[in-house]
């Protein structure tokens, strides 16, 4: 037990480019951790999200421009509305899934609005410094019918 914990706080790294230092290369690891750490709680907090696998370079640089941007986002609301991390986006995200444009056809007008806003959710807003959206998104007039020939 004592020669195990002799190594508590250690690991081994290998890596295919000897232009690193160990630090830099440690470094590195550390930082790789930090962000699966991150993506790991963003995951427990609601963002729906699956393991991805990739092979080739662009779809892995694909996939971080996607997925480090939504990383930001959601840790820029949470810190912006002040509450605490274990509880914030799971209240931040479905507050807003409830914000959805609807969208009416009569036989002359599409109509599309927004669902209401409720307290919690204008809140939220506020925090973040987003504007309310208009309840009437837009009205359009629909195309004359062809005549049957």
């Amino acid at each position: 037990m004592q020669a195990a914990a002799a190594f508590d706080g250690k690991f081994v790294v290998i890596t295919n480019d000897g232009t690193l230092s160990a630090e830099d290369v440690a470094l590195g690891c550390k930082g790789a951790w930090i962000i699966e750490a991150c993506f790991r709680k963003m995951k427990q907090r609601g963002l729906e999200v699956r393991p991805m696998v990739h092979w080739s370079p662009r779809r892995i640089e694909a996939h971080v421009k996607l997925c480090v941007p939504a990383l930001q986002v959601q840790r820029a609301a949470e810190l912006r509305c002040g509450e605490p991390w274990s509880r914030m986006w799971s209240r931040i995200a479905p507050a807003l899934g409830r914000l959805k444009a609807v969208c009416y056809r009569s036989e002359r007008r599409t109509i599309v609005q927004r669902t209401e806003i409720t307290a919690e959710l204008g809140d939220i807003l506020k925090k973040l410094g987003a504007s309310t959206p208009k309840q009437v998104l837009a009205v359009t007039d629909a195309a004359p019918a062809a005549a049957d020939a």
